[in-house]
């Protein structure tokens, strides 16, 4: 491999990565502000919020993957200068996700009364669901954001989003402060104070993209041509084949994790809190370099459109270079630190203790979520995503979570073994979508 004819695809990729790895961390430094105020509260109320989000984040992130299935279309459409097909399939798309939207929300709501089934501890069950309840609504104003950025984004402009998600984010920890613990009048709300936050701040979002979408020049052309009256049930079809399996995916993986919090909180409400302080950890160096994903998407996307085969190949793998990079220096970071990072979120010494432990597993993470993201990213960009989804379905559901049932229990290592099943899964994947990538693109040497 020559190192420096990769250097102008390190710089693009970077050039786009940027702005995006910003939004996505400021999402994490929202969920860092969340998990520290409301962990002053106490344990329980700390705990609940944990098992609320684990629920929770399942619907989120079937939602938000589901609008990212648009990204592949728009970025090539872009890419051969078919700047009416752009207009097409975000105005189908901002349909389909509307309804994908609301099928999602009415699902999580019916969910709700067998939270109490789950083998949590009763003490955290009232916070649990009343921080759930809040959130749940929050998600229609967040998908249709997304909508927006998936344009946004598409056509290469990753910069209004992160304007867009840095005003929000202080919007969310001011109002934070102000709800949880009352201030300026307000009684204190505790656990619902963070959710309403989240929900008041998420509908700013929303209110800003479409200022800008509507005042900025960039984006009229794409405007002019919405017609909502000329849905293309051809774009809807194209666009759930990508959707639909980019979704379940996302949900496969995220549900993972979140059964593998159950798992934790079967250990009581000390090893739930210190599962949901090390995943908060992790999950800002995941969205790091899930931000230089998205440029992957975009970049490769984009060559590919333009039929410069060779360099989408190069971008790909130019994505995971940029990723194992910033993503051993978090692993690095999490060894390090490991006795003092918790203690961010709690000062309890039963949860640093066991958080500080997960945190070497986290570590060994690291690396091999680097490289399943970029490549992941990448095989989106060229809209193969069934044979992900089977990946995905394989590593994780048959490999991982048995791993991590076995190791908590029946071999008593309790939440470490539950993260060490996570880990084999997630090895495997990276091993698998890296495979899947390098063979796709091997005949890919030229631009044509």
């Amino acid at each position: 491999m020559n190192i420096k004819s990769y250097i102008p695809f390190y710089k693009r990729n970077l050039s786009l990565a940027f702005p995006v790895m910003i939004t996505q961390a400021g999402q994490i430094v929202v969920q860092f502000a969340d998990n520290i105020m409301v962990g002053q509260l106490g344990t329980s109320q700390f705990a609940g919020v944990g098992f609320a989000n684990a629920l929770f984040s399942m619907g989120l992130v079937f939602c938000t993957c589901f609008t990212q299935g648009l990204i592949p279309f728009i970025g090539q459409s872009y890419g051969r200068g078919e700047h009416r097909k752009v207009s097409e399939y975000f105005t189908n798309g901002i349909l389909l996700n509307s309804l994908m939207c609301a099928a999602v929300m009415a699902i999580m709501f019916w969910v709700m009364p067998f939270m109490h089934h789950m083998g949590q501890d009763p003490k955290i069950m009232g916070y649990a669901k009343e921080y759930y309840t809040i959130m749940v609504w929050s998600l229609a104003p967040f998908v249709i954001f997304y909508v927006i950025r998936a344009l946004t984004e598409g056509v290469g402009n990753t910069k209004y989003t992160m304007y867009i998600t840095i005003i929000c984010n202080i919007l969310n920890i001011f109002l934070n402060w102000v709800l949880i613990f009352g201030h300026f009048g307000v009684d204190a709300m505790g656990v619902a104070g963070a959710a309403w936050a989240t929900f008041i701040s998420r509908c700013a979002m929303l209110g800003i993209g479409i200022i800008i979408l509507l005042s900025g020049k960039l984006y009229k052309r794409y405007l002019g041509d919405i017609k909502f009256s000329s849905l293309n049930l051809s774009q809807f079809k194209d666009v759930m084949k990508t959707s639909f399996p980019m979704s379940f995916q996302g949900l496969v993986e995220v549900t993972t994790f979140s059964i593998a919090g159950i798992m934790a909180g079967w250990f009581g409400e000390v090893a739930m809190a210190a599962h949901q302080a090390s995943q908060t950890i992790i999950t800002f160096s995941f969205m790091v370099a899930q931000g230089v994903g998205v440029a992957a998407t975009i970049r490769v996307s984009h060559q590919y459109g333009e039929r410069r085969f060779a360099d989408a190949r190069k971008a790909g793998f130019a994505a995971s270079h940029i990723s194992i990079a910033l993503m051993a220096l978090a692993g690095i970071t999490f060894i390090l630190f490991n006795d003092v990072i918790p203690y961010i979120f709690t000062q309890d010494h039963l949860v640093a203790e066991i958080a500080s432990k997960l945190l070497y597993v986290a570590a060994a993470f690291q690396l091999f979520d680097a490289v399943q993201l970029s490549a992941l990213a990448s095989l989106r960009a060229l809209a193969d995503v069934k044979w992900p989804l089977i990946t995905s379905l394989f590593t994780y559901y048959i490999i991982g979570l048995p791993f991590a049932y076995f190791a908590g229990t029946t071999f008593g290592l309790g939440p470490v073994g539950v993260w060490l099943g996570l880990l084999a899964g997630l090895m495997l994947a990276a091993v698998l979508f890296l495979y899947r990538f390098n063979k796709i693109t091997k005949g890919f040497t030229t631009n044509n």
